[in-house]
């Protein structure tokens, strides 16, 4: 397996170069390349982290060559949230580099950064994390093999409103995916006869969870909805949540599985115990294809804990590189890529999944899940189910 990881370098002479049309070299007969663009540092270092171990999965299970040639992965490091950074390594990456795929994107502003480089570049991008609605829109270049918040986020308004928490607080991250997780929640809970009482929005770096976590003790809803970037922030919210007394309030924790990130889980305590959430994908996912995930991602990445759907989304993602490399014999077109990837279908370890052909966004199973002690270790078990959900807006 060849997987380079640089990090962000200036470039500008090389693009400069091929903007004026001077010739660059030729790309390697024999190699398929892959860039990945994500943080592999800063605060959310975590997200690159556990997709190149998704990458890292597939390809020590399926190997490190396909259609005949080797599958080279060069890991650029946008040490985010940083769009600027994200675009000029996606600039390098096509002329520098001459990758023939794009992938990766943990946040969306960085993913909204590169689209238009894929779409000039013409080179399918490959969304492996980030979940604002309206990224497909932005170039026809785009396929997504993780989520939206509204495809996870409206399924937790309907169980919740046939299950009598009707009167909800929400608490999100001021940013793409937070605000479409809270519209998309609150419509679908009135649908069902509820009310969002208050509507809160928390910074997306370093949020102070304190203050707010007291308003909604103060307001005494049913439940609170909550949307928070997975790691350090769901950490500190359920902190804030068991230290400020909601749950004796009797105060529900409905949330995305983001709150309950399978990689961070067990570090989280009990104060998750209970906590209900709607997402794509758990660990504890029981199927044949999820036992071969989990085993080879162990096997990959000694040490790195428990992979989350970051981890699925890439693995994912790269069998559909594999696949569209595969029909293409090698020889990637991004026309012809996209034309493959619209009509794609498969089992991935969380079930399931397919690409809608107008969207180009992923069609899935949308599970409810319950925290509970499976032997010594907390893990979101799968007790409801939602076939065939699309991004409810699109």
């Amino acid at each position: 397996m060849t997987i380079k990881k640089l990090v962000p370098a200036a470039t500008l002479a090389l693009i400069a170069l091929g903007a004026t049309g001077v010739p660059m070299p030729a790309l390697a007969q024999d190699t398929i390349k892959v860039g990945v663009i994500a943080a592999f540092s800063g605060p959310f270092a975590e997200y690159g982290k556990q997709m190149e171990g998704g990458i890292k999965a597939w390809m020590a299970q399926n190997g490190a060559t396909v259609a005949g040639k080797k599958v080279e992965i060069i890991l650029k490091d946008t040490t985010g949230p940083a769009p600027e950074i994200a675009k000029r390594l996606a600039q390098e990456l096509v002329v520098r580099d001459k990758v023939d795929f794009l992938a990766g994107f943990g946040l969306t502003p960085e993913a909204l950064a590169v689209a238009p480089v894929a779409e000039q570049a013409k080179k399918p991008m490959i969304i492996m994390n980030a979940a604002t609605s309206v990224i497909t829109t932005k170039s026809n270049y785009i396929a997504r093999f993780s989520m939206t918040l509204p495809q996870v986020s409206a399924p937790m308004a309907t169980w919740a409103a046939r299950n009598s928490i009707k009167k909800v607080v929400t608490l999100v991250a001021d940013y793409g995916p937070g605000i479409d997780a809270e519209a998309a929640f609150k419509a679908e809970l009135v649908k069902g006869g509820g009310t969002v009482t208050e509507a809160i929005r928390v910074p997306l770096r370093n949020p102070e969870f304190a203050p707010y976590i007291q308003r909604i003790k103060d307001a005494k809803p049913d439940a609170v909805f909550i949307f928070v970037p997975a790691g350090e922030q769901s950490i500190a919210f359920m902190k804030g949540y068991r230290e400020r007394g909601l749950a004796a309030a009797g105060i529900k924790v409905i949330a995305t599985g983001d709150l309950t990130d399978d990689h961070v889980l067990p570090a989280m305590g009990d104060a998750t115990l209970g906590v209900i959430t709607t997402f794509h994908y758990s660990a504890a996912h029981k199927s044949p294809e999820n036992a071969a995930f989990l085993k080879s991602f162990a096997a990959a990445n000694p040490g790195a804990g428990r992979p989350n759907f970051m981890a699925v989304a890439a693995y994912d993602g790269m069998a559909a590189i594999y696949e569209v490399s595969r029909k293409l014999n090698g020889k990637i077109d991004g026309d012809q890529a996209m034309a493959i990837l619209k009509n794609l279908r498969m089992t991935s370890p969380r079930g399931p999944i397919s690409i809608d052909p107008v969207t180009r966004d992923i069609v899935q199973t949308v599970y409810v899940r319950k925290v509970e002690m499976v032997g010594n270790e907390p893990y979101n078990v799968e007790f409801e189910q939602f076939d065939h959900q699309k991004d409810p807006g699109k």
